[in-house]
């Protein structure tokens, strides 16, 4: 029975939990993984996500930033909350498969720092701090390359390739795209042996996004667009992958995040 996982970046669940919803009635996904939560975990809305028919919820929050959920039609055998880079703020959910079509299959829904403006870890402690976090993603993926099917999600805020922003030569020297950080996405995509499901159906060089500034005056018709929403698989996930799509739509939806949610259908 084919599964459908979706994965966003919903700068706060509470705000935007009808946007939730939404997102549930209008493409149901089985799985959903959420970042930037913004909610302690004595404070997200549970009830809210039960009626949306999801019995098996994760949490890995902290009051006001950061955060992961995760939502299942599928009981977990296990679930692990991962400490990154000297700290621990909620960016890491690990969920294990207990039965249904993803039994043994391992879920890491993360939320990767932005790392502020400056693109220089001499002077920028935020980008230091980000620059530290993919080499230990890198050092990790390399760790569990031969562990089993795993699938990777969520805000990596890295847009990888020329095609994954609206300007390369524009954006070499903007935070999510310079070059310290998408060969550093790179070589932990290859350390993992990780597949690209998004760019396995919507291959290169078509230009894709998953993010939209805020600060444009009119996001659709400017379309200064990143691809800093991942879905990446171990090769026999990818073998089983049927379709992908990114809602587009759902940065017009009212009171938006800046980024939408990407949905893959696996058999």
């Amino acid at each position: 029975m084919p599964v459908r996982l979706a994965t966003w970046n919903i700068n706060s669940v509470r705000l935007r939990i009808g946007l939730v919803a939404k997102l549930v009635d209008e493409h149901a996904p089985d799985v959903l993984c959420l970042q930037e939560t913004k909610c302690a975990d004595d404070c997200f809305p549970l009830s809210a996500v039960r009626k949306l028919g999801y019995e098996h919820v994760a949490i890995h929050g902290q009051k006001g930033y950061h955060g992961v959920a995760t939502f299942s039609r599928f009981p977990f055998a296990e679930t692990v909350r991962e400490r990154w880079a000297d700290k621990d703020d909620a960016r890491h959910l690990a969920t294990t498969f207990a039965d249904g079509p993803l039994a043994g299959v391992t879920l890491h829904n993360f939320y990767v720092p932005a790392g502020g403006d400056e693109p220089d870890p001499a002077i920028n402690p935020k980008f230091a701090h980000k620059l530290q976090f993919l080499d230990e993603l890198t050092q990790w993926s390399g760790r569990i390359a031969a562990t089993g099917a795993r699938i990777m999600v969520g805000d990596l805020n890295v847009a990888p390739h020329e095609s994954d922003v609206w300007s390369h030569k524009q954006l070499l020297r903007v935070v999510s795209h310079t070059p310290v950080e998408t060969e550093g996405m790179n070589r932990m995509q290859a350390a993992g042996r990780w597949v690209d499901l998004v760019r396995r159906r919507t291959p290169h060089p078509e230009k894709l996004f998953s993010w939209w500034s805020y600060r444009a005056a009119d996001w659709q018709a400017s379309d200064r667009g990143r691809r800093l929403d991942h879905v990446w698989g171990s090769a026999d996930v990818a073998d089983r992958l049927i379709d992908v799509r990114t809602v587009r739509e759902a940065r017009g939806w009212e009171r938006p995040s800046d980024h939408v949610p990407v949905v893959v259908t696996i058999a």
